[in-house]
């Protein structure tokens, strides 16, 4: 294939890819995140064999340097989904800091006065 042949395929493949991804919504995102982490795994793989058959230092370097970048890659992912998936789940409660303390001039939350009043005596 001639250079403007390959111009023109990774030009429309921008394109297409664009208009798929801004179209999808965001129920959505987080299936299809994961199902590109699966093609990235593939990348990897392949990234991966390459290194193992370069035979020049120059091929050896851009593919070990695929390696590395697919594994960014891959890993950001997985960050990324599970940190969309912690959105959906139940939420984590605060650390407990006690009672909530009475503002100045305000009454604090009955049973939460920690008075000199002794366990049997009520307080106005």
């Amino acid at each position: 294939m001639d250079t403007v042949t390959l111009l023109t395929v990774v030009v429309l493949a921008v394109f297409v890819g664009f208009e798929v991804v801004s179209k999808v919504t965001s129920k959505l995102h987080t299936p299809l995140m994961s199902g590109a982490n699966a093609i990235h795994g593939i990348i990897l793989v392949g990234a991966v064999i390459v290194a193992g058959q370069a035979d020049g230092p120059w091929l050896l370097a851009l593919a070990l340097l695929a390696v590395v970048l697919a594994t960014a890659n891959l890993v950001g992912g997985f960050v990324v989904t599970d940190r969309m998936l912690e959105m959906f789940g139940p939420r984590r409660p605060f650390p407990d800091a006690g009672p909530p303390a009475a503002k100045p001039g305000q009454q604090s939350a009955p049973g939460t006065d920690t008075g000199s009043a002794s366990a049997g005596e009520v307080r106005p």
